[in-house]
Order: C-alpha cells, then sequence, then structure tokens
C-alpha cells in the first residue's frame, strides 16, 4: 500500500494547471486546424483511438453530432494494421488520439485515412511523435509529463483540445468561453468530497451510467475502476441499463450515475431513482432525482464542459478508492504506461 501520495493523485491535482497551459499555448494549433476543417467542410468524422483515448473520442462524437451536426464513428485501427485493408474518406475529418502518440496501428490508420482523401487532425501529447509526423496537422495538448499508468491529465487535456477544435470549426462563442473558464471549474472540481461513494464500494462489481456525452465519462470511469482498483465495473447508457443488465443488480449494489445540465438530464435521474428503489445504493450527478443519492459537483456554464469537471471529480475518488484496497494506481498489474498494439 502506498505510504505518500500517489503519482495518480498529483497528477489530478495538476489538471486544472495542465488545462490553462493548454488553453494559454495550444491557440495556434487550434486556430490552424479549425480553418483548414472550415475550408474542408467534411461531410462526416471519422475517430481513430484505443482506451482511454478511444474514450476522449466517444465524447467528441457526440459533441461534433449536437454541436457541427455531422455524424462521427469510431474506426478499427486493426481494418489496416492486421487486415491490410485502406479505407476511402475523401469526405472525412480524421481526429487520432493517443497520449504517446506511438502505437503503430493507430499511426498506420492515420497513415491510411490521409491517404485515401481524409484530413487527419492528431491530439497527442508528444508533439514529435510517429503519430504526429503521420496527421495532417496536430493538436499537442500539454499536459506535461504523465508517470502513472493511469491516464487521468492526458485524457481531460484530450478532452478539452477536441473540444475546443469542434467549438473552434463551429465558431461557437458561448462553448468557447466556457472552455476558457474551465481550469477555476476544475480547480474546484479536485476538491469535491464522493468518500459517501468510494464508502459504497465493495470491491465485487458495480454499474456506472450515463447518458449523450455523460455517457463518454461513464465508460473512462468503468475502465479506471478496472485497472487502479481491480474492480469489475461496467459502463451503461441509462437507456440501456434497465432492459438487461438490471437483473443483477441486488441489495447495496454500487451504481455511479453521470449527467451534465442537458437534455439528458431527467432521463438519467429517472434511472438512478428507479435503480435506487430496487435496492441499489446510486450516487448520482443528475439533478431531480429523488431517491438516489446526490453527489457534490461543478457546473461549469455549459452542459458540455460539465463532463469535464465530472471525470476530474471522479478521478481523485477513484485514486482513494486504490489506496483504501492497498493497490498503487500508479502501476497497475499487467499495466504499461505505453501499449503499442499492431
Amino acid at each position: 500500500m502506498p505510504t505518500k501520495t500517489t503519482q495518480m493523485r498529483e497528477e489530478v491535482l495538476e489538471i486544472p494547471a495542465a488545462v490553462e497551459r493548454l488553453l494559454s499555448q495550444g491557440e495556434p494549433a487550434i486556430a490552424v486546424a479549425a480553418a483548414r476543417a472550415r475550408e474542408f467542410d467534411p461531410r462526416f468524422l471519422i475517430s481513430v483511438a484505443r482506451g482511454s483515448s478511444d474514450h476522449a473520442c466517444t465524447f467528441l462524437k457526440y459533441a461534433s453530432e449536437l454541436i457541427l451536426r455531422r455524424p462521427m464513428a469510431s474506426v478499427g485501427p486493426s481494418v489496416s494494421s492486421i487486415y491490410g485493408v485502406d479505407l476511402i474518406a475523401p469526405d472525412a475529418l480524421c481526429i487520432s488520439i493517443s497520449q504517446s502518440g506511438q502505437s503503430p496501428d493507430i499511426v498506420r490508420m492515420t497513415e491510411s485515412l490521409r491517404a485515401g482523401g481524409a484530413l487527419t487532425v492528431a491530439i497527442t501529447n508528444n508533439y514529435t511523435s510517429r503519430l504526429a509526423i503521420a496527421a495532417d496537422t496536430t493538436l499537442p495538448i500539454h499536459a506535461g509529463p504523465e508517470l502513472s499508468v493511469a491516464a487521468t491529465k492526458t485524457f481531460v487535456t484530450s478532452l478539452v483540445a477536441g473540444l475546443w477544435l469542434i467549438a473552434e470549426i463551429k465558431r461557437d462563442d458561448a462553448l468557447i468561453a466556457a472552455i476558457r473558464a474551465l481550469p477555476e471549474h476544475l480547480l474546484a472540481a479536485t476538491r469535491c468530497d464522493w468518500s459517501a461513494a468510494a464508502d459504497a464500494i465493495d470491491g465485487t462489481s458495480l454499474f456506472t451510467l450515463g447518458r449523450g456525452p455523460s455517457w463518454a465519462i461513464s465508460n473512462e470511469a468503468a475502465l479506471k475502476f478496472k485497472e487502479t482498483c481491480m474492480i469489475h465495473a461496467e459502463s451503461y447508457s441509462s437507456a440501456e441499463v434497465l432492459h438487461g443488465p438490471v437483473s443483477i443488480v441486488g441489495q447495496s449494489f454500487p451504481v455511479i450515475a453521470f449527467a451534465a445540465g442537458d437534455a439528458a438530464e431527467e432521463s438519467v435521474a429517472q434511472t438512478s431513482d428507479a435503480l435506487a428503489r430496487k435496492g441499489a445504493r446510486v450516487f448520482t450527478l443528475a439533478n431531480g432525482a429523488t431517491e438516489a443519492i446526490g453527489l457534490p459537483q461543478i457546473r461549469t456554464g455549459h452542459w458540455l464542459t460539465d463532463p469535464v469537471a465530472a471525470i476530474t471529480s471522479f478521478y481523485a475518488m477513484v485514486e482513494s478508492v486504490a489506496v483504501r484496497r492497498g493497490i498503487n494506481p500508479d502501476v497497475p498489474r499487467h499495466l504499461n504506461k505505453v501499449t503499442e498494439t499492431l
């Protein structure tokens, strides 16, 4: 069991400063990428990523579809790296996310899509990486070194960089203003006390829930329970969990439901309460829930930046769960910081 502050916790506490650094240093790259995207005028978007980076892409999928009104789909990197198929994508904007920028399959798929006519954008913490070289343009996330195996500040800065790009493509002044105000909100988010939820996690199994952009955050939360706490966690849309997965919910079964101040919030609140009535121990960010337990949260003034604050608060909580279980979240079992898949 760690006897001092973990690297993961230090990096979670660095999230506000990392986002501030991105906002102060990243604007030229964002401006170039947004201008090229507006000129290119894609009919649809494609994402290339794995792990936490793929969860960031799921978030950006909702942002693209709700803000740009352009559909966005994830493509499997193995299509190119394993099966040797090059997609024809002359009308696509491709967003590839990798904190290291080194995984061969992500690089190969990006190269393939670029050759197939897509405009390719790399979001990475290494602006000299193979991915950065492969793409038409690169958005460095300016997160600084991330030493803990579990991605936290690189996930958040990838979210912000991609969302900022979409906001600039649309020239959405309200969203841009909310993004620029994020550091202060994220500082407050690191201080939210989710110990009640941590106390309810018994180490067996749990659900995380969300809908829309918050479902992407739920996916990331479930992954972090697995990799840092060795707890089996499954993420579901609040619209799907009652269709079958609810069968395994027993008395005091832990559930964490993510929500933002958007059109899906009422739905998440209703599902949170429905699961609570079935005996689950439900902790929710959805305002309006009456039977589930509300978690402290930071609302950011825009429904698309609310989830960024939510995952920041979650990271602080999940690190504490790992430490309680005698696990060092900096070095999860069987994992390395950079996973290079073919």
